[in-house]
């Protein structure tokens, strides 16, 4: 992994591109198969014929494209929400173009505003130290590092050399007009709810990172299209050539309600444990079946095509399949097989085995609600994913499924009752 230190001048190498007097020539077989495949599974790309132009002027120039993927280390695990880009940017690498990993451990203590109702706890230096070097472990696993491939950042590298004077300068280029267009900055605005000055900096910083590693491209989830435009246009502001910003849809969690987020319940760590990942893959609506193929298999198009097709003849064979190509990745082959041996010893036909579950306990007297009880057994995270989950038929009770709306009471009458949530989440109650 390099660790590229120094502080990098904005100045750019494409202040006068060479992109722009290039002669136009027939794309390859190998091009064309390049521009395929990295477009595949994106939400967008801006602009659009731009990822095409980009690969056509490295293809011409023999260099390596640079594209830029930031991340502010909030947390401490990573998730397949997270993977999704960490994937696509591992793509890029596959074709011989070179990863700039962005390590927000300035930003990371400002925090995204992004999709936020209030202004974000602010974290210490200490914090996004710590939470940095556990998401780096846990990116290698995806990306290649190979140093040819990847180039690690800090944009502490830049932001902390700045003075004032600086920030003053390059806070000259953003408006607040045009930062009040950002979604949730105009709601907010308008709610009479505040934005500190610090927050409306946050799209200001993210897009410096872009000017000071001279990014070609920028990947992000599709929240983060606002920030990585206001990269490109930095750029271009500042005479380098505007990197072409590429997002990839968010990926809905578990419960196939939300993204998938932590808080939230719906989450599978890239870390967790091969039998855990498998079988929550399993345990997945049928219809985010394909939405998982195309974003956490890192199949090529033919196979994701394959997965599609087997989706429509017997659809529990290919969650089975994207199952055990997940656990693949981040565990082996060898894991895979295993998962998949241990779901059909402790899963018959798809009902659970009684004598595997866990037990809760009735007190006597006591009288609980099912949402309530849901939530006791750990079946849901909270009232409201409970009652989101009776909602949409995902709650058994002795393998009937309880109607839409029910909150029925439990007594000590229920004991030796089975309470079930999708095909593989079950306690018994005693």
């Amino acid at each position: 992994m390099t660790d590229s230190a120094g502080l990098g001048s904005p100045t750019a190498r494409t202040t006068e591109s060479t992109e722009d007097h290039l002669v136009a020539v027939p794309d390859t077989p190998e091009l064309s198969a390049q521009i395929a495949e990295l477009s595949s599974g994106t939400a967008e790309i801006l602009p659009a014929d731009g990822l095409a132009d980009k690969l056509r002027a490295a293809a011409a120039q023999a260099r390596p494209l640079r594209v830029k993927l930031g991340i502010d280390p909030s947390g401490t695990e990573l998730t397949l929400g997270h993977a999704v880009v960490l994937r696509k940017l591992r793509q890029f690498q596959d074709f011989g173009h070179k990863a700039v990993l962005i390590v927000g451990d300035f930003t990371g203590r400002v925090g995204d505003p992004t999709g936020r109702n209030e202004t974000r706890k602010v974290l210490t230096a200490e914090d996004t130290q710590n939470n940095s070097a556990t998401y780096l472990d846990q990116v290698m696993s995806i990306l290649r590092d190979e140093p040819e491939l990847l180039e690690v950042r800090r944009n502490s590298e830049w932001l902390n050399e700045m003075t004032f004077g600086d920030v003053l300068g390059y806070s000259r280029l953003m408006t607040v007009a045009r930062l009040l267009e950002r979604d949730d900055f105009n709601k907010r605005y308008n709610s009479g709810q505040p934005i500190s000055l610090m927050e409306f900096m946050y799209p200001m910083m993210q897009g410096l990172d872009s000017v000071f590693i001279e990014s070609d491209i920028e990947l992000g989830g599709t929240d983060q299209t606002y920030n990585n435009l206001v990269g490109r246009t930095l750029q271009s502001q500042l005479g380098q050539q505007g990197q072409v910003v590429i997002t990839l849809p968010l990926l809905r969690g578990t419960d196939g309600a939300e993204k998938m987020g932590k808080s939230l319940s719906n989450w599978i760590g890239i870390e967790e444990p091969p039998n855990e990942q498998f079988g929550k893959v399993v345990s997945i609506s049928d219809d985010l079946v394909q939405h998982y193929a195309e974003l956490c298999c890192a199949w090529p198009v033919a196979a994701i095509e394959a997965s599609n097709a087997l989706l429509q003849q017997d659809p529990f064979a290919a969650k089975r399949a994207v199952a055990a190509r997940i656990v693949e990745l981040y565990h082996g082959p060898e894991a895979a097989t295993e998962a998949s041996q241990w779901f059909d010893k402790k899963f018959r036909h798809r009902e659970l085995v009684e004598e595997n579950l866990n037990e809760f306990g009735l007190a006597e007297e006591e009288q609980l609600s099912l949402i309530q009880l849901l939530v006791d057994t750990a079946l849901c995270s909270s009232k409201g994913e409970a009652k989101r989950m009776v909602q949409s038929g995902a709650i058994r009770l002795n393998g009937d499924k309880v109607a839409a709306g029910t909150d029925m009471v439990i007594t000590t009458s229920l004991r030796g009752a089975v309470l079930q949530r999708g095909k593989l989440q079950a306690v018994k109650l005693r």
